[in-house]
């Protein structure tokens, strides 16, 4: 029994998040702790518009007077409220309501940005993982290859020098496959604070890096909450310039008042009169027109519009640059797959028949050897890049 405990323990130790390309975007919504903390934007921008274009709360007074004889006296009471006599409360709230969609463009945005370096991480991940399993291939080939150098120095067939030669090639890809272990742990470190995982979880990432696949070319960039986002501050800006200039016009103020009055009518006695009243306030607006306030929004507008027509600027250069870059590993790549590579492969099978029937030496053997796994890593790198590219110019476009 405890043995079978100590198992099922051992196996819920074991257990780990699996991810991919595909379902990194899902748990970057669920789980990413930075986006939890972006979406209470949006409950603000909600507060602030539930708060928004309301009248200010009115006012109840009430006055008490009495003669020295405390014969006399009077009492009235009074509510005042302050109405606008511009569209300001209308303007407050409708900059309040696109200020809630900047906050829910601007959410979106985060999300763009974790997904995007999410998934960059993991196509390094992905592509240290195809790196490793192209060195453990090599690594095994050389293994091969030395074994069979050091049986025929042993027969005396061969070369000792050589199968020593050999069997050092052969031993520097257990210290390559280490620096790559080093890299992954140094990606999977990044990438777990953007899932939510904790420190001592288990994290495995699953596919393959597809080949060169170009995406068709967009120059669309109204997909980008950045984007809507800043063009949503450009237009509330314009709207607080309207409110500015609805402000050079303050609120009126209307009052009710109604009481009650005991005073002496000589010779009938006492008599109380009961009155009822209404008055209003207009404030003139002779000294404070809210000039240098309107001056403000008016310039704080321009600039918004100006910075989201930079930014959709930027945006365009951002995608086509990627784009670019994407074509140009494709290139590459390509041509490493279809010409180089094959030219290596075949250059390097004729080195090792060429040694082993005497006709060649080894050091021109191993340079073979290794101009394969150079092209091979260099393709690998142009995929690589590619994706990273390709991962670029979707997130440049919210694709």
């Amino acid at each position: 029994m405890t043995l079978l405990t100590l198992s099922a323990a051992s196996l819920h130790a074991q257990e780990s998040l699996i991810i991919s390309l595909d379902s990194i975007e899902d748990r970057i919504q669920k789980q990413n702790p930075d986006l939890a903390a972006a979406r209470k934007r949006i409950a603000e921008a909600k507060g602030r518009l539930d708060q928004s274009g309301r009248l200010s709360n009115p006012v109840f007074g009430i006055e008490a007077s009495q003669d020295p004889s405390f014969d006399e006296h009077a009492l009235s009471v009074s509510i005042a409220q302050k109405f606008p006599i511009t569209n300001r409360l209308a303007l407050a709230r409708a900059i309040s309501q696109t200020s809630l969609q900047a906050a829910e463009a601007e959410v979106l945005d985060v999300e763009r940005r974790l997904s995007a370096t999410a998934k960059q991480l993991v196509i390094q991940i992905l592509a240290n993982q195809q790196h490793r399993q192209l060195l453990k291939k090599q690594q095994t080939l050389a293994h091969q290859f030395a074994t069979h150098l050091s049986d025929s120095a042993d027969k005396g067939e061969g070369s000792v020098l050589d199968a020593g030669q050999a069997k050092l090639e052969a031993a520097q890809f257990t210290n390559k496959l280490r620096q790559l272990s080093a890299r992954s742990a140094s990606f999977h470190g990044q990438l777990k604070p953007l899932l939510g995982m904790g420190t001592t979880e288990l994290l495995s990432v699953t596919g393959n890096l597809s080949g060169f696949h170009l995406p068709s070319s967009s120059a669309h960039t109204n997909q980008r909450p950045d984007l809507q986002a800043a063009k949503l501050h450009a237009t509330a800006a314009t709207q607080s310039a309207a409110l500015e200039r609805a402000k050079s016009r303050d609120d009126i103020e209307l009052t009710f008042t109604a009481g009650v009055e005991r005073t002496e009518d000589v010779p009938v006695g006492y008599d109380s009169e009961k009155h009822f009243g209404i008055g209003f306030r207009i404030p003139l607006p002779l000294w404070n027109k809210n000039k240098g306030a309107i001056d403000a929004a008016e310039a704080r507008s321009e600039r918004k519009h100006l910075e989201a027509s930079a930014l959709d600027h930027k945006i365009q250069h951002q995608a086509s640059t990627a784009y670019t870059e994407m074509s140009e590993w494709a290139k590459i790549g390509r041509e490493i797959s279809l010409n180089l590579l094959p030219m290596a492969r075949k250059q390097a099978e004729l080195a090792v028949k060429a040694y082993h029937e005497g006709q060649g030496d080894l050091q021109a053997t191993l340079r073979a050897r290794e101009q394969v796994l150079d092209l091979s890593s260099a393709e690998l790198k142009a995929l690589r890049d590619f994706h990273l590219a390709k991962t670029r110019y979707q997130a440049a476009l919210n694709q």
